[in-house]
């Protein structure tokens, strides 16, 4: 969908909260709203994983024991390893869209993936984004600054069953939230 049914979307639905009506650059990575899609900021909590208590990763048993918590303005992932943020912004997504998250060349460019599943009918909250450094160095991930793209996709029809129909588990999410069973 284009700028101009974001902006409709914002203005009629309040869809993302707090929107930015332009790219804003300012010596940083861009972010607010572009031709056929709104960048994201990252805020300033990261997660990142550490191996310091030698906890196994289970998506079905996860260890916040995992993770350290850094409120800062620059994140500095370890090699080969990954964080966990949210956006600054809260989603709330209409039942006829479905939204897709792409990482921001800028940090791509860099070997720093950013990797978020779609967006899905009635979904709302603050988008959890995992950076992932595939580099052998640390990086860098910068706070308040542009993250990663959502493109927002029209169904012909509106879906039978949204999220919020079936009460999933990630909705209103506020701030970094772990797997959940």
């Amino acid at each position: 969908m284009s700028d101009k049914w974001i902006k409709k979307m914002v203005k009629e639905k309040q869809m993302i909260k707090p929107f930015v009506n332009n790219q804003i650059r300012k010596k940083g990575i861009s972010y607010g709203v572009s031709s056929y899609g709104y960048d994201a900021r990252v805020s300033n909590n990261f997660k990142i994983f550490t191996n310091v208590d030698s906890a196994i990763v289970d998506p079905k048993n996860f260890s916040n024991q995992s993770f350290v918590d850094r409120k800062t303005n620059v994140c500095v992932i370890p090699p080969n390893s990954f964080a966990l943020a949210s956006t600054v912004e809260y989603f709330k997504i209409p039942r006829d869209i479905m939204v897709i998250c792409l990482g921001k060349s800028t940090y791509a460019r860099c070997g720093i993936i950013v990797n978020v599943t779609p967006l899905e009918p009635e979904w709302e909250g603050h988008v959890t984004l995992e950076f992932s450094n595939t580099t052998p160095l640390p990086a860098k991930i910068y706070a308040n600054e542009g993250a990663c793209q959502f493109l927002f996709f029209k169904g012909d029809t509106e879906c039978e069953i949204s999220y919020s129909d079936r009460k999933g588990k990630y909705q209103g999410q506020k701030d970094v939230t772990l797997p959940k069973l």
